[in-house]
């Protein structure tokens, strides 16, 4: 096993039997988009990692076509609407997981109407929690099991506001979690002010990011040919 493959097992203290497939998921997370609903580790109170897909599909849908445009609007979970919306008001309470992250890349909207990316990431964390909900959906004509799961956003603070300034979604950021309520918010009996409580901003002082060329997601960003 690798030298970081350890590492993500002990930072969040899982077994180690597909952390392989899990690191190399890790990696290719820099430069996937939600929109192609990659493949993604995440933790849930298995003893392993877990390998699901990005876009939460319900366990209701009924049918493969209902999943398909259900997942097209499911790859963040707003908090502020995250307790009422039929999607992820049952997750929310009781499937709840974490999306680990060395980073993230967004576009900031010039006013000259052009784009540039930034690379976000967490000061004294090389590898930081997003606070997600998951489920898990079964095709009934193929008996296909799909497992799931969303990034929860709020309020973007300072630093990710700058960035994040898409005209039509808002200032929004991924909820991160503290170190030390990673394993709180995966506790299925947490009631809903405890899990609402985790659901702020965090800190902008605690992050920092940088301007990266418009072909990051050909390369890796730690990989110092993608700055500008």
């Amino acid at each position: 096993m690798s030298k970081k493959a350890q590492q993500l097992a002990a930072r969040y203290g899982r077994k180690s039997d597909i952390i392989e497939i899990a690191r190399e998921i890790l990696e290719e997370q820099y430069r996937q988009s939600a929109f192609t609903n990659p493949d993604c580790a995440v933790v849930t109170t298995s003893e392993s990692l877990e390998v699901r897909k990005w876009g939460l599909i319900p366990f209701w849908c009924k049918t493969p076509e209902d999943a398909d445009k259900m997942r097209k609007f499911t790859y963040n979970a707003r908090s502020e609407t995250v307790f009422e919306l039929p999607s992820f008001r049952g997750p929310i309470l009781s499937k709840r997981c974490i999306v680990p992250s060395t980073g993230y890349f967004e576009w900031r909207h010039e006013a000259d109407g052009t784009k540039t990316p930034y690379f976000i990431f967490v000061r004294d964390l090389e590898i930081f929690s997003f606070a997600g909900v998951c489920d898990t959906w079964q095709n009934k004509l193929t008996g296909e099991v799909l497992n799931t799961f969303s990034i929860l956003t709020t309020q973007a603070n300072q630093l990710t506001g700058f960035i994040h300034n898409n005209p039509k979604t808002g200032n929004r950021m991924p909820v991160i979690l503290h170190v030390e309520e990673e394993e709180k918010w995966l506790d299925p009996s947490l009631k809903r002010p405890d899990i609402a409580a985790m659901l702020r901003t965090f800190d902008s002082e605690r992050m920092d990011a940088h301007t990266v060329k418009s072909d990051f997601l050909k390369k890796n960003p730690k990989d110092s040919s993608i700055l500008l």
